[in-house]
């Protein structure tokens, strides 16, 4: 049974973009597809972020996905967060085109992304290496340019 997934990204500015998540079977890694536009060329952090609450903009979403308890790493990272999907990089057209494939997100289950919100970020995600407190918890990836909460679709 595929199990499918998508989320609309809002912010304050222009920067606006559509997600795609599709799951084979509870098992399998997460794909996610699409693209965001009204970016500043270069990397920006991409993360499934605690709360699908966007009441007071993206802040409302709280910090990212971490029901583990880990510090903020990188996609390929055994110790990370859930939620920490590295960064996507937008060309010099403002767009970025998303194509990730995840091992640890999950469309199922008891950590199931579906209710929580994306986030894209103003800066690149140092992937926990920054070497500061900030790094292990954010990437220091700057302000949160869009967000939207992941939904289910068919």
């Amino acid at each position: 049974m595929v199990l499918k997934a998508v989320c609309v990204l809002k912010g304050a500015g222009e920067t606006t973009g559509t997600v795609y998540f599709q799951q084979e079977s509870a098992s399998d890694p997460v794909k996610l597809t699409g693209e965001i536009s009204g970016l500043t060329p270069g990397e920006h952090g991409f993360h499934v972020h605690a709360f699908g609450d966007n009441t007071n903009g993206c802040i409302s979403a709280g910090p990212h996905y971490n029901p583990h308890n880990k510090n903020h790493a990188g996609p390929t990272d055994e110790e990370r967060h859930i939620g920490d999907l590295g960064n996507v990089t937008a060309g010099a057209n403002n767009i970025a085109k998303i194509d990730i494939t995840d091992k640890m997100l999950s469309l199922t289950g008891p950590y199931s992304i579906i209710g929580r919100t994306m986030v894209i970020h103003e800066k690149g995600d140092d992937l926990g290496k920054g070497g500061n407190e900030e790094s292990l918890k954010t990437g220091n990836a700057g302000g949160r340019l869009a967000c939207g909460v992941i939904g289910i679709t068919q």
